[in-house]
C-alpha cells in the first residue's frame, strides 16, 4: 500500500504562486509515473501534470504548459507543483497520484484510471 499527502495549498490571489508537495511512503513505493491532477467543484478530475520517477520526464496539459512545473525529488520520495500566474480558474482540490504499472515515454497517462493511489487532496483558491 502507498500513502500520498499533499500539503501546500491555500488562497492566494490572481497573478501569484504556490508550491504543491505530495509526500509518498509505504512498502510498495516505486513507482514509473506520478501525477498531479485537480478537481473544481462540479467538474470531473482533470490531468495537471505527470512526471516519469526514473528520468524526469515530464509531461504537462496543453492548457497549462509555461505557469506550472512537475518536479520530484526521489531520495525523498516528493514530488512537487510549481504553480505560477494562478488565475481564479485554477481554483480546484489538487490531488497526488501514483502509478506503479510499466510507463512508456511518450504517453503523458493523462486519465485517472492510469494511476493506482491518491492522496486525500488539497484545495487550491485564486482569488480574482
Amino acid at each position: 500500500q502507498v500513502q500520498l499527502v499533499e500539503s501546500g495549498g491555500g488562497l492566494v490571489q490572481a497573478g501569484g504562486s504556490l508550491r504543491l508537495s505530495c509526500a509518498a511512503s509505504g512498502r510498495t513505493f516505486s513507482p514509473y509515473r506520478m501525477g498531479w491532477f485537480r478537481q473544481a467543484p462540479g467538474k470531473e478530475r482533470e490531468f495537471v501534470a505527470s512526471i516519469t520517477w526514473s528520468n524526469g520526464k515530464t509531461y504537462y496539459a496543453d492548457s497549462l504548459k509555461g505557469r506550472f512545473t512537475i518536479s520530484r525529488d526521489n531520495a525523498k520520495n516528493m514530488v512537487y507543483l510549481q504553480m505560477n500566474s494562478l488565475k481564479p480558474e485554477d481554483t480546484a482540490v489538487y490531488y497526488c497520484a501514483t502509478r506503479g504499472r510499466p510507463s512508456y515515454t511518450g504517453n503523458a497517462y493523462s486519465r485517472v484510471n492510469d494511476y493506482d493511489d491518491w492522496g486525500q487532496g488539497t484545495q487550491v483558491t485564486v482569488s480574482s
